[in-house]
């Protein structure tokens, strides 16, 4: 059992040495790469079934709730103002003292309620389509994706790095943050496993037995910053929706990406 623990460790290394203290190479280049997550801000719109639904749902509350105590209030001075146009009702109030109705408070409420504009949930930055802002589609979680040389190519990925000796692998997906976006970004990554793994070759050209392709182990983390403009971006980048992502990852990147995402 140990031994087969310890083989399945060796395995995450680009090198391991061997008995005799040799350094013994691994057909695979190992990286880490985190899928930094800006969640909603906002609830999404209803469908229409959901608005029909929630419609129903408070009006079956409506009828089966108690009166509050504005309302039994309410009440008990309807029932006094009846009482007192029939003149069977004796006023003993203090003469001049200032009476604030029920009535008279859902009126001064019903005026803040008309000066009340809520924040427009479609931005400048919506309207721009500027996909380096995070204030934008604001009911979608938005993913970080930079643009990193491979090979030749310029590709736009999640950000990695490669493992180096002595790292976990959330390690190395720490290390790629920090890389990206400096040191002042707080994010909280989910778990020590990760979610997702993405395996290639390398073109044959300079594919060797030593040097067979790469495998990209991906985590997951949720941006708790708000504020970025103390971030260390140095590369070219975008926040993305889902299903902005088509547009910018390769297909099978891109498949095994979507596996672990879930966007509600």
């Amino acid at each position: 059992m140990m031994a087969a623990a310890g083989g399945a460790l060796a395995g995450w290394g680009r090198w391991v040495s061997s008995a005799s203290g040799a350094v013994t190479p691994r057909p695979w280049r190992l990286f880490g790469a985190l899928c930094l997550l800006r969640l909603p801000r906002i609830t999404q719109q209803l469908r229409r079934e959901e608005e029909e639904m929630a419609a129903l749902m408070e009006q079956i509350e409506l009828e089966r709730s108690r009166y509050s105590d504005h309302e039994v209030r309410k009440l008990e001075e309807e029932e006094r103002l009846r009482r007192r146009k029939e003149s069977s009702y004796d006023d003993d109030e203090e003469p001049g003292k200032t009476v604030i109705m029920a009535q008279d408070l859902e009126d001064k409420w019903e005026q803040k309620l008309l000066q009340f504009s809520p924040a427009p949930r479609v931005t400048d930055a919506d309207k721009k389509d500027d996909r380096k802002s995070l204030n934008r589609k604001l009911d979608s979680n938005l993913m970080l994706l930079v643009k990193q040389k491979i090979g030749n190519q310029e590709l736009w990925l999640l950000p990695q790095v490669e493992w180096q000796p002595g790292e976990t692998m959330r390690n190395t997906a720490e290390r790629a943050m920090a890389m990206f976006l400096g040191d002042h970004i707080q994010a909280k990554i989910l778990g020590n496993a990760p979610h997702g793994i993405y395996k290639y070759k390398f073109p044959r050209a300079i594919r060797t037995e030593d040097n067979v392709g790469a495998k990209v182990f991906f985590y997951k983390a949720f941006l708790q910053s708000s504020d970025l403009s103390q971030a260390e971006l140095k590369k070219d980048y975008l926040w993305v929706t889902k299903d902005e992502l088509g547009a910018y990852l390769k297909p099978e990147y891109l498949k095994k990406v979507n596996r672990f995402l879930l966007d509600l």
